[in-house]
């Protein structure tokens, strides 16, 4: 169904379809919406894309998630003239793909590059990340500065701006909507040692170990993302079930 459509815009394809099924009636307010791998298989996309889809819904309040119960209908949509479409932003899975293939190539090319002072910056991100991991807003800020002082290693200033335009690019609403739903002091605290894994590596002058240490990374970045927006919230385990026949009786 969505084959031809270009993929950094496919979710809000999605988005628009899950509308159209609440505007109509198929999906009423107040009701659980099926389960992700349900929807995915009706709308023939990835789990991912329904996941980023919803996120779009649940910022314009049409969905409303309820932890280890589901996802229910919030209100009716209504549908309104047509708008001239704004220039489409990439889904937060997409981007982290694109830094994955990015940063890897980064993180390889300042361990042939580093030198003590390029570490001691490092050194010093870690400590203060590990002061600030109940801090989300604080933490995102010294997230970032990591992964640009690691650009800086390399002395290309179109890498640095780059690393540091495509991390913004997660500070949307839609983006801030999906963190909210798992980031906190231990997925900080991973991200931090994991950090640390590919300060080691680039310390080490080891460009396959710190590439694969910043893949490592960011692999794990979009897991927890992914897993953070996935059958738990979707109540798609047997707890989740119990919990929505309970509410169906509310």
């Amino acid at each position: 169904m969505f084959s031809a459509v270009e993929s950094r815009r496919l979710y809000r394809q999605v988005a628009d379809q899950i509308r159209s099924m609440i505007a109509t009636g198929e999906l009423a307010v107040g009701q659980r919406l099926p389960p992700e791998r349900e929807l995915a298989e009706k709308l023939a996309v990835s789990r991912p894309t329904i996941r980023e889809a919803l996120i779009v819904l649940e910022v314009e309040g049409l969905v409303h998630i309820r932890m280890g119960s589901g996802i229910y209908v919030a209100r009716r949509h209504t549908v309104q003239p047509a708008q001239p479409e704004r220039e489409p932003f990439e889904g937060p899975f997409e981007l982290l793909q694109a830094r994955s293939i990015i940063e890897c190539a980064i993180a390889e090319e300042a361990a042939q590059r580093a030198t003590s002072s390029h570490i001691a910056v490092l050194d010093e991100n870690l400590q203060q990340m590990a002061s600030v991991v109940n801090d989300t807003d604080a933490a995102l800020g010294i997230d970032r500065a990591f992964h640009t002082a690691i650009a800086g290693i390399v002395g290309n200033a179109a890498l640095i701006r780059f690393t540091g335009e495509i991390y913004d690019q997660r500070m949307t609403p839609y983006f801030e909507k999906l963190a909210s739903h798992f980031e906190g002091p231990d997925s900080w605290t991973r991200a931090m040692e994991e950090h640390r894994a590919i300060r080691d590596a680039i310390a080490a002058n080891d460009p396959a170990a710190a590439k694969q240490a910043m893949r490592t990374h960011l692999d794990r970045s979009q897991k927890r993302f992914s897993e953070g927006f996935g059958e738990e919230l979707f109540g798609e385990d047997e707890g989740g079930r119990a919990a929505a026949r309970r509410n169906a009786k509310i």
